[in-house]
């Protein structure tokens, strides 16, 4: 049995890990950010924590399995995972956010067991792998990254039909926040370029698009 206050340590700790993450992830303006991290990790430790207590009362009587409560976190993060990945034209989005929130619900139910030092170096090894790796690619790839704000009808389709354009073109949409204006919708578009690539030429293509009222550039 764990008693209250090793509980609590190990919600405290599961709570720093996972925000160690997430605050990776809300610095680069991702679906799944500082809080839900936070959550996923202190829920997944919570579970843990129960299977072992629920076990340690029964242990004897029965022969239930104290790891079957805490399996069920593995296949249904994914469900929060799927809310997180898009699809624009050819180019998917999210699945590294995706990955994320799976990889810190383990390291919840890892705080959750008892095997901090686990926890730390899986923590450790993620937050390198999401900082220094993707600078890494930036710098191999040699791509530029450039805000658009797109003005649009308000219709459905248009971000397909945007999403469509881009991906036939090369250009990744990083980020995309939406925003209504006086009966209008406004995309905002973190996109990265290839080296090839020219803004005006994507601009010229958007713009061409039917409902496309204008496409800025911010700095």
């Amino acid at each position: 049995m764990i008693t209250d206050g090793e509980t609590a340590l190990r919600l405290i700790v599961s709570a720093i890990l996972g925000g160690i993450i997430g605050y990776e992830r809300q610095a680069k303006h991702k679906s799944a950010g500082l809080r839900t991290n936070m959550l996923v990790s202190i829920g997944s430790c919570l579970i843990m924590i129960l299977s072992i207590n629920l076990y340690g009362r029964v242990q004897g009587l029965t022969n239930a399995d104290p790891a079957r409560l805490a399996a069920q976190v593995v296949s249904g993060i994914g469900f929060l995972g799927a809310g997180s990945i898009m699809k624009e034209g050819l180019t998917v989005k999210g699945l590294t956010t995706a990955a994320s929130l799976w990889v810190v619900s383990g390291i919840g139910l890892a705080v959750g067991g008892g095997f901090y030092v686990s926890a730390l170096l899986a923590t450790f090894l993620i937050f390198a792998i999401l900082v220094i790796l993707t600078r890494m690619e930036a710098t191999l790839y040699n791509k530029q990254f450039v805000n658009l704000v797109v003005t649009s009808t308000d219709k459905p389709e248009q971000i397909g039909a945007i999403g469509s354009c881009l991906g036939s073109l090369g250009v990744s949409i990083r980020d995309i926040k939406i925003e209504e204006s006086n009966h209008m919708i406004l995309f905002h578009l973190v996109l990265q370029f290839p080296e090839d690539q020219d803004v005006n030429c994507v601009s010229a293509r958007l713009a061409a698009i039917p409902g496309i009222y204008s496409v800025k550039c911010e700095s």
